[in-house]
């Protein structure tokens, strides 16, 4: 019974994530970049954030991820309440950046708050609207205010 429910939900995760990057190659295509890149963990998202914000905030929050993990697997033999409380404020951070991100990436289509909070909620939904949906790349407006700014 248990190894049946721990297949079916492999599968599950497994068709989610090739849905997931079938639907990242097309917001890929929509906003000029190539496809494939869809296809390469780490370099999706590298490219999400190219897309939506800066790659700078991908370095940021790959390493907000790496030093979680480690302060996670610390406290798991430490349990000090210093770290736990570290490690908390850093998931915060994580999650808040997050969302940030989802905001920007429904922007970049020319959505606006509602749309995120679909993201945050349903985003492998939301994900497919946007890919396949009528959303066009209206372009990274982070990128366009700094260069309005300089």
């Amino acid at each position: 019974m248990l190894a049946t429910a721990m297949v079916t939900m492999s599968v599950m995760i497994l068709a989610l994530y090739v849905i997931t990057v079938i639907a990242y190659w097309q917001i890929f295509k929509k906003a000029g970049e190539k496809g494939w890149k869809s296809l390469i963990p780490l370099y999706n998202s590298y490219i999400m954030y190219k897309i939506s914000w800066k790659t700078s905030m991908f370095w940021i929050m790959l390493i907000l991820d790496i030093v979680y993990a480690v302060l996670a697997c610390i406290n798991v033999y430490a349990q000090n309440g210093i770290l736990s409380f570290l490690s908390f404020a850093i998931y915060i951070a994580v999650f808040v950046i997050a969302i940030i991100s989802m905001h920007k990436l429904s922007k970049a289509f020319g959505h606006g708050a509602g749309f995120t909070v679909g993201l945050v909620l349903l985003s492998p939904i939301f994900i497919l609207i946007l890919a396949f949906g009528s959303s066009q790349y209206v372009g990274n407006t982070t990128v366009t205010a700094e260069k309005i700014e300089e």
